[in-house]
């Protein structure tokens, strides 16, 4: 997908957003604990905006040039000399309980704005749950092996009841990482429950599922959907589509000949073509109209597949396929802290294996992709932008957690070695962990980078 200014927009309205709740936490916890603050600035770099308050501490406000994180300075002896009158305020006089507390409160409050958001959303929406119902299953897949058929729903993985798709997805990457075997619990259409085991015995191809995307398509099925109609819902900026003219609300009628009945069909002719120039015709306002195209080449499960650059008209589910429940604001609260801690959960379990091998280090996203979900997340609506508000400040608060010494996770740790052991950390040890941290997060970084390179241009 080509990035645009309002991928670009809505990705720095969402980290501006998240990095002014984290350093808040800080800055909060820190004033009410009697800390002295210096200086709070979203974002790094050259100052775009300055304000200094009038209160007796004179703290200075800024945001600055480079909005990918801010920072809290707080009065610190380490970083140059502080008055007598002031040293009880310097950081490294308070209490390490206190100190700790501060470090924490910057991933606690996106944690905590997670839950608010989520909060309000269950609060005015309900809570939602599509009926995990198998659509096509493959032949000779795990599947098929299982013998999953289209119309059954999953109700239970390995004895554990499961509300919707989220949980079925959830549970079948969590046993991935595990021996690859999962019991389900099946109803077929005419209402009768059967168990079914879906195995994958290749620590190999367990991994390879872990990829973005690979899951449910590697196992061999996909959950039901209504059959798409071959309407244009969107063109992509800069695609084929859009050079050869072709609108929203055309109705493919036919590519180079083919008759088409519906979206998944223009789709495999098209992905047939690769890079051929082609007839379609569309039906648009009453009247047929027939375009030359000049396909794309795009990669597909590694082979070359022809690309026109349109996208679907969304299509609403029948109500017999969504749960609905509506809750009040103690049993939304109470939804939305389950939900973040699930997700929490899921992010360190998937993390932990990814150290381990067990999960692909391609789903490492960097700042393009994460420039790409803020986007589409924000042309879909307020709700799916708010949801993508909950994914990434939960994810941001999970990483700020890792013991890695630059983050807070790894000042968190530093305090309490030197609270055991009564004395500060000499600085040699404390240069070392930060050149240590430092080269972790290169590395990590650099991993996401490439892989969203990968993304963008195959």
């Amino acid at each position: 997908m080509s990035l645009s200014w309002q991928h670009l927009l809505a990705f720095l309205v969402a980290v501006g957003i998240l990095v002014t709740v984290h350093e808040f936490g800080h800055y909060w916890v820190a004033r009410r604990l009697g800390f002295k603050v210096l200086r709070f600035s979203v974002g790094f770099g050259k100052a775009l905006w300055r304000r200094v308050g009038r209160d007796a501490d004179r703290v200075e406000y800024v945001v600055a040039s480079i909005p990918l994180g801010g920072y809290v300075k707080l009065l610190d002896e380490r970083e140059g000399p502080v008055s007598p009158g002031e040293l009880h305020r310097a950081f490294g006089r308070r209490p390490h309980w206190q100190r700790i507390l501060v470090l924490l409160a910057g991933p606690g409050f996106n944690i905590g704005f997670a839950i608010l958001l989520l909060w309000g959303l269950f609060w005015a929406n309900g809570s939602q749950e599509i009926r995990a119902v198998v659509g096509q299953v493959l032949p000779g897949t795990p599947a098929a092996a299982a013998g999953l058929a289209t119309g059954d729903e999953i109700l239970a993985l390995e004895g554990r009841p499961v509300d919707g798709q989220s949980d079925v997805v959830v549970g079948l990457l969590g046993e991935m990482t595990g021996d690859g075997r999962v019991q389900l619990t099946l109803r077929d259409e005419a209402g009768a429950q059967r168990l079914a085991v879906l195995e994958v015995t290749d620590p190999a191809e367990r991994r390879r599922l872990t990829e973005p995307e690979q899951l449910l398509s590697g196992l061999g099925f996909g959950f039901w959907i209504p059959p798409l109609p071959a309407q244009i819902g969107r063109v992509e900026a800069g695609g084929p589509a859009e050079a050869a003219g072709l609108r929203p609300g055309d109705r493919v009628v036919s590519v180079a000949g083919v008759g088409i009945a519906d979206f998944e069909a223009m789709q495999r002719e098209i992905r047939a073509r690769p890079g051929e120039s082609v007839e379609i015709r569309v039906l648009r306002e009453g009247f047929e109209h027939t375009v030359r195209v000049q396909l794309g080449v795009s990669e597909l499960e590694g082979r070359s597949v022809g690309l026109l650059g349109v996208y679907p008209q969304p299509v609403l589910l029948p109500e017999s396929m969504v749960r609905r429940t509506t809750l009040g604001p103690l049993e939304a609260l109470a939804r939305g802290s389950q939900e973040a801690w699930n997700m929490t959960v899921l992010q360190a379990r998937v993390f932990w294996n990814m150290l381990q091998g067990r999960v692909s280090l391609k789903n490492l996203s960097g700042p393009l992709t994460i420039m790409e979900f803020a986007g589409e997340s924000a042309r879909s609506g307020p709700t799916n932008f708010v949801y993508f508000l909950v994914l990434i400040s939960l994810s941001l608060g999970f990483i700020n957690l890792l013991p890695v010494p630059i983050l807070d996770g790894g000042q968190v740790v530093y305090q309490l070695v030197e609270w055991i052991k009564g004395s500060p950390l000499s600085e040699r040890a404390q240069v070392l962990g930060q050149q240590v941290g430092i080269a972790m997060l290169v590395l990590l970084m650099g991993v996401a980078l490439f892989n969203d390179i990968l993304r963008q241009f195959g």
